[in-house]
């Protein structure tokens, strides 16, 4: 069987694009989750290291009369997922229960694009091959 990731992305590394309806009817509360988050972006920034999230960018798609959420994602394998001892990730997952209907479509990634100097640090956050690194946000 052939490896379906596509050879411009490195081992070790996942990408991902995953789209999650928002219920009918909690566009507003998905408006205050995504307000929650930026308003406690240094504690979502410190959630990233054990999650060995190089990138996580989140998009909102309003559509007739559908309402969507896109994570997209680039990290390490085996990267820890949301912590409820965490204050931020308790709050994440109770409003994101709230608003997103169960499940994820997901996009079988392509290409990934990286220039050199992108490319080593994120190879060094997410896999975590440089000792020296400065993990701290």
């Amino acid at each position: 069987m052939t490896d379906p990731t596509p050879a411009s992305i490195p081992a070790g590394l996942v990408v991902e694009l995953s789209r999650a309806k928002v219920k009918p009817g909690q566009s507003e509360e998905a408006d205050r989750w995504m307000r929650m988050l930026n308003d406690r972006l240094d504690e979502c920034v410190a959630t990233l290291d054990r999650e060995k999230m190089a990138i996580e960018i989140v998009f909102r798609l309003k559509e007739n009369d559908d309402d969507y959420l896109f994570w997209v994602s680039v990290r390490g394998e085996g990267g820890a997922g949301l912590d409820p001892s965490l204050a931020i990730d308790r709050d994440h997952q109770e409003i994101g229960g709230r608003v997103k209907a169960p499940g994820w479509v997901e996009a079988e990634p392509q290409l990934l694009l990286l220039p050199a100097p992108v490319k080593a640090a994120v190879l060094a956050w997410s896999l975590g091959n440089n000792p020296g690194l400065d993990r701290r946000p």
